[in-house]
């Protein structure tokens, strides 16, 4: 691995994958994924950026997952099982095409997984498929306790482990011993679905290294309450003799929310992560960049500085910023990695702690072009402000899309971005990727609905809200019918940034 520069002057689409195209009632692993990045790769563009795929959770949130470390099983290709014969290719009970409709996709690839761990069983697969699975349950320190946690989780109606019985909740070892036994069967076959994705994850990943383009995958900072994290490992978060949290993660009051952001996600117990020389942190990111090349922390000021909540709270009001682990954490951590190619998400309001620390990490931090308009030329968020070693957007998952923003932003904004970026009142999204990718930043990057001009109803997320979120979908006629390749490539080919052109 290298650490990013800031002569590497490239371009990216951010596109979940679970927003692929399909016909199995989500995007995945399959031939969709690998035409995707031939795509990027024919169109000159190097970087593709994914949320995490991690096993979601309550609202299907790739930032709350059941594991900081395993594999999202929904994003498994039935097509790809068939292939190795695992499976016999099923037909589609015909899923909506437009948005992931959860309640029905997730038994249905349940079942789906089932099948392919019956094949397994009866010895269906390829001759190296047995081994290759023992050699992955020798490698993954974490799988032993995501599949008993994931199995145990499944016993008790799927409920959060801090809802179970005080012998599961605290782990006895005779309660846990005799469950393993009896549910061994049950154990398998989550390994086995966790083998099988990453499986097709690493062949994609392979794929995409041979095509020039980069994974950034995206590293959320806190890990979910309800996660085998947690519940595997109580000494590494700041929980009480009963393993309830006592204190927990959010934002204080802010322009944005009179009563600040409750997260609930439990807070790290930071000195004891210092005493082991942060060697969870250490794993995590080894198993990060194991699946992808580029990781976006996100959240990264509570490295320097975070808002600390006391569990009882109703709202993040009463909370108090308290010291992150600073550089230590990343000194620590390169010894034993080496090189982090690390993007660091420094939006929000910021204590002078923060550009601190990522001036001495030398870590790229981001913009977003839509967060420009409220003030005037000074706004660091306008590219002719942004340093070189800047990762910039048009947005994120987070945001509304482009289109969105300029049906609905107040006039003065729309006014000074008309003039700003010398927008086409036909084409305004075309003003915004142009003033982008024209700019100084190092990497440009684009959600693939700004690309294709969708409006609100295409975005990913609403922060606070946990309703149809996590759905958009990418219909196959879509990238062709807009020419998505051939805008891309003009824009790197005018601005130089077709497959990591050097900045002169």
């Amino acid at each position: 691995m290298e650490e990013l520069r800031g002569d590497d002057r490239s371009s990216g689409v951010i596109l979940h994958p679970t927003s692929l195209p399909g016909p199995y009632g989500i995007g995945d692993l399959g031939g969709e994924a690998y035409r995707w990045v031939d795509l990027l790769s024919e169109s000159g563009t190097s970087m593709w950026q994914i949320l995490p795929v991690g096993p979601t959770g309550y609202g299907d949130s790739p930032y709350q997952c059941f594991s900081a470390f395993a594999g999202n099983v929904n994003l498994v290709s039935p097509e790809l099982l068939a292939n190795d014969g695992l499976i016999d290719l099923p037909t589609s009970p015909g899923f909506p095409d437009d948005r992931v409709d959860y309640g029905a996709v997730i038994p249905w690839k349940r079942e789906i997984l089932a099948n392919a761990f019956t094949g397994f069983e009866a010895g269906l697969g390829c001759p190296t498929l047995r081994s290759d699975f023992e050699r992955f349950c020798d490698e993954q320190n974490w799988l032993d306790d995501y599949a008993l946690f994931m199995a145990i989780k499944t016993e008790h109606g799927g409920g959060s482990w801090q809802d179970w019985p005080e012998e599961f909740r605290l782990r006895e070892t005779g309660t846990i011993e005799t469950f393993r036994r009896r549910h061994a069967n049950t154990i398998s076959r989550i390994r086995f679905s966790q083998f099988l994705f990453f499986r097709q994850w690493s062949s994609l990943h392979r794929h995409a290294t041979d095509s020039g383009v980069r994974i950034i995958g995206d590293v959320p900072i806190f890990v979910a309450g309800d996660s085998a994290d947690v519940w595997a490992s109580p000494e590494r978060f700041r929980l009480d003799s009963k393993r309830r949290p006592t204190v927990v993660a959010g934002v204080p009051p802010d322009y944005f929310s009179a009563t600040g952001q409750l997260w609930g996600n439990p807070l790290y117990d930071w000195n004891h992560h210092a005493e082991t020389r942060f060697a969870w942190w250490a794993d995590r990111l080894r198993s990060t960049f194991e699946i992808a090349d580029i990781a976006r922390i996100d959240h990264f000021r509570a490295f320097a500085d975070y808002w600390e909540i006391p569990a009882e709270a109703d709202t993040a009001i009463d909370g108090v910023w308290r010291d992150g682990p600073g550089m230590a954490f990343f000194d620590a951590v390169r010894e034993r990695l080496g090189a982090l190619p690390i993007i660091a998400e420094d939006l929000g309001d910021l204590s002078d702690k923060v550009p601190e620390l990522l001036a001495r990490t030398g870590f790229p931090g981001m913009r977003v072009l839509t967060f420009a308009f409220s003030t005037d030329e000074s706004d660091s968020f306008l590219p002719h402000n942004y340093p070189i070693e800047t990762v910039a957007y048009t947005g994120t998952h987070d945001n509304d899309t482009t289109l969105g923003w300029w049906r609905t932003a107040p006039e003065s904004q729309r006014a000074f971005a008309a003039h700003y970026l010398s927008i086409d009142p036909a084409d305004p999204v075309g003003g915004f990727l142009e003033g982008l990718w024209a700019s100084r930043a190092m990497f440009a990057l684009a959600p693939l609905q700004d690309l294709l001009r969708l409006g609100s109803a295409a975005r990913m997320n609403i922060p606070g809200t946990t309703d149809a979120n996590w759905r958009w979908r990418l219909l196959s006629s879509q990238i062709a019918d807009d020419g998505v390749s051939d805008q891309l490539q003009n824009l790197n080919e005018r601005y130089g940034r077709a497959s990591g052109s050097q900045v002169s």
